[in-house]
């Protein structure tokens, strides 16, 4: 493994002496050269504290999110932290932040109030902010100005650089910014501690070239970057072996992966190696911008044994003028023919969208568009969103913004729609025998275990947690909308 060797070079280097000349300059080299070094300053904190020091990294956003979190877990444990699931009991608090709404802004300023307070009772204590919000420029100058407690600022393109600047953060108890503009650096075979042991989420590339004219993500994301397809399958091998049998690909726009390779290469030819990895039992994969999904990708779909039935296909509007405004760069015509030729090579796959309701210029004409391709398509389900205007993007200035009132009475009729149909659509399975994989106990009866079916449908049955991680046969008998209830069989 190259984190044992890695280690081993390091070990050598420490009976030598620890020097700055000795700094590796390559990638992972240097990250784990500044993890035993970080390890060395929390050890003498912790006997100086008389006990561990602890963290809880707390996940705001997307699913890509979700995986940068796990990296920085996994991390922050090879350092020597413990994990603290309650913030302000911990010694070191990290959010991992999201922007794609400006109320999600507020939140993080909100819960910084309280953490400046428990952090004047715990001289031990640090805080940390990363991810997508601090990539603007405004964000960072708030709080240099008004947040001079928080200790280290890093963005979503340095991610990889976590362990260098809590190293740098340790040795000066300087507050710390590193924040990039943009990076076509990927860094592999880092740290990272999985929520999950049965599956895990594996970043296929980073960035997005889309454009929609109402998101932020791409001027905080960066530019599309597609990993190597031999790091993918390698780091899938890995995982396997260590006991996942499903994988969800994620990228803000997977049918444009391989595109800025050196060797281009399609999702679709990705998604056929991937398949062919022993021991992976199933495959996922979001985000899939419509313009983007190839007849290529649709018979590899449907001629695939590993690719759940499930296809995330976000319409954002039914509308092709509100589209065209939107820069999603295609009709409703266009989206309504992608459908039928998904549904015609995998015709049990399970539909799910998202849809903006309020878009500036949006009349009940076209409203009337979104609820016609809502009641052809017949979603499984549906994320609803009213338009919120988000500075930095070409959609906060357009003109025609949307009456309050209109958009509520919009969404309220949009939401009632989808719902009505997606209990309809939902119903078809019971009765039918399906494999699950066992994900956890149910929240609610102890006595019951929860499953995820291929199409993403949840069922509850009776069991124990020694089935967790497991792939079982269960009878759906009663469908209650978003939901079966259950027997293994």
């Amino acid at each position: 493994m190259e984190e044992k060797k890695i280690k081993d070079q390091i070990d050598q280097t420490e009976k030598a002496a620890i020097d700055e000349v000795l700094i590796p300059t390559e990638e992972p080299q240097r990250q784990y050269y500044f993890i035993e070094k970080a390890r060395r300053d929390l050890a003498e904190l912790s006997a100086k504290a008389g006990r561990p020091l602890t963290f809880c990294v707390t996940t705001f956003g997307c699913q890509m999110n979700a995986r940068d979190s796990e990296k920085l877990v996994g991390i922050l444990e090879q350092v020597g932290y413990v994990e603290e699931p309650e913030e302000e009991k911990a010694d070191f608090v990290i959010y991992n932040t999201c922007t794609v709404r400006e109320n999600a802004n507020q939140r993080v300023y909100g819960r910084l109030g309280q953490l400046g307070r428990a952090k004047k009772k715990n001289p031990y204590m640090m805080i940390g902010l990363c991810g997508c919000m601090m990539q603007e420029p405004h964000v960072v100058e708030k709080l240099k100005k008004s947040y001079r407690f928080v200790d280290l600022i890093f963005g979503t393109h340095n991610i990889y650089k976590f362990a260098e600047l809590l190293a740098t953060r340790l040795e000066s108890e300087r507050m710390v910014i590193d924040i990039w503009k943009d990076t076509d650096k990927i860094v592999e075979d880092l740290p990272v501690e999985r929520k999950y042991s049965f599956k895990s989420g594996v970043n296929i590339m980073f960035g997005c070239n889309n454009f929609c004219s109402y998101c932020i993500v791409p001027y905080v994301r960066g530019r599309e970057r597609s990993r190597d397809p031999k790091a993918i399958i390698r780091e899938i091998e890995r995982l396997v072996e260590d006991g996942v049998v499903e994988v969800m690909l994620l990228g803000q726009n997977v049918n444009s992966y391989g595109k800025t390779l050196e060797e281009p290469m399609t999702f679709a030819r990705l998604l056929k190696e991937i398949e062919k990895i022993d021991g992976l039992e199933r495959i996922r994969f979001m985000t899939s911008h419509p313009k983007d999904l190839s007849d290529e990708l649709i018979e590899v779909m449907g001629n695939s044994k590993k690719i759940c039935k499930h296809l995330h296909l976000p319409v954002q509007s039914g509308s092709s003028r509100i589209l065209q405004k939107m820069n999603r760069r295609y009709t409703k015509e266009q989206y309504l023919t992608l459908v039928d030729k998904i549904r015609t090579a995998v015709p049990d796959i399970s539909l799910t969208t998202d849809i903006i309701v309020g878009f500036p210029g949006e009349t009940e004409e076209d409203f009337q568009e979104t609820l016609d391709v809502v009641r052809k398509v017949r979603y499984d389900s549906a994320f609803t969103f009213i338009y919120s205007k988000r500075s930095g993007t070409p959609a906060a200035v357009m003109e025609d913004q949307v009456p309050e009132e209109v958009v509520k009475d919009r969404f309220n009729r949009l939401l009632k729609e989808v719902q009505d149909i997606s209990a309809e659509v939902c119903a078809v399975h019971e009765g039918t025998v399906q494999t699950a994989l066992v994900e956890c106990r149910n929240d609610h009866d102890e006595r019951l275990m929860t499953g995820r079916l291929s199409n993403n449908l949840l069922v509850h049955f009776p069991g124990d947690e020694s089935l967790i991680g497991k792939l079982v046969e269960v009878s759906l008998d009663e469908c209650h909308g978003f939901y079966y209830m259950g027997k293994m069989v």
